[in-house]
């Protein structure tokens, strides 16, 4: 996959700072229905997203489908904007003295967005920065790039004026010429804690707002009286769904006193009977949409045409 340049990285933020001006002042009520039609867009295709995350990323079907649903509830969220964005109003805080306050578009924003959510993580935050008035460059993981680039597409079909969402496709060459380009005013990265660390450095360090969302290190504690069965699906869930990449998932787990033991009993026979396969390997539950266009066990492709 072509990566690109800072050169185009800056023609991506050149296009995004031409369509601020006119978007910023297209009414907020005007910005939602673009996003209402987005959404409806994006429940039209989310089986053909759904496959491919799958075919690309590796995670079962029904993750992928789970994936595009979360997405989707943002774009639903931000079409109340004209709600959501009303300023306040407060009489006489001080004496013959009025307070108000309103909510007005920044710029360009970017997103930095890791591999293992390439739909729902990037949904996080564009519709969020679109829809209160901003343009947008996503940069998404360079091993997965297919799913950023139709939900791009889907936008555009759904009437987002050109220069609003731009994807830029890159590796630490984009992500620097997006924490460093003086046209981009905030930056929104997920991802593990030695980048974030290095995002937010670098970009407070050019003066823009940075939201750095890093790694976690998550534990289960499981106590001699849990109920072992419950635990034993709980932590495999934790472990190896989705692969073990959700934001969630429990890479420690400490067994207090006797559980230990307990737990092992449980979980040893559970980890051997683990195995790898396609993402089209076991039924999915995605079927309960009824695609117009189901794909068939013998060409998972069948989704994609």
């Amino acid at each position: 996959m072509p990566l690109a340049s800072a050169a185009e990285l800056d023609a991506a933020v050149q296009s995004a700072k031409k369509a601020f001006p006119a978007w910023s002042k297209t009414a907020p009520l005007t910005r939602a229905r673009v996003m209402f039609k987005y959404k409806e867009l994006l429940e039209k295709n989310r089986d053909k997203l759904a496959a491919m995350i799958g075919s690309e990323h590796g995670k079962v079907l029904a993750d992928a489908v789970g994936e595009v649903t979360r997405g989707i509830e943002v774009v639903e969220f931000v079409c109340g904007a004209p709600q959501l964005l009303k300023g306040e109003f407060t009489e006489n805080v001080g004496t013959n003295v009025d307070s108000y306050s309103v909510r007005q578009a920044l710029g360009v924003c970017a997103g930095i967005t890791p591999f293992n959510f390439p739909a729902m993580v990037p949904m996080w935050m564009y519709p969020v920065a679109i829809a209160c008035g901003n343009t947008f460059i996503l940069k998404p993981s360079e091993r997965d790039p297919s799913t950023p680039l139709f939900l791009a597409e889907l936008f555009t079909e759904a009437g987002g004026p050109d220069g609003v969402l731009n994807v830029v496709n890159g590796d630490k060459t984009a992500v620097d010429a997006i924490l460093q380009h003086p046209y981009i005013d905030a930056v929104s990265f997920v991802g593990s804690t030695p980048i974030a660390e290095y995002v937010y450095h670098q970009g407070t360090a050019h003066n823009k707002r940075v939201q750095a969302l890093g790694g976690a290190k998550n534990h289960m504690i499981v106590l001699p009286d849990a109920d072992m069965d419950q635990a034993t699906d709980a932590l495999m869930g934790a472990a190896y769904g989705s692969a073990g990449e959700r934001c969630m998932a429990v890479s420690v787990a400490v067994a207090v006193g006797k559980a230990g033991d307990a737990l092992m009993d449980k979980l040893a026979p559970r980890v051997r009977s683990l195995k790898l396969g396609p993402y089209t390997d076991r039924k999915p539950r995605w079927v309960r949409w009824s695609p117009s266009r189901p794909m068939s066990a013998s060409n998972p492709w069948s989704m994609l045409a």
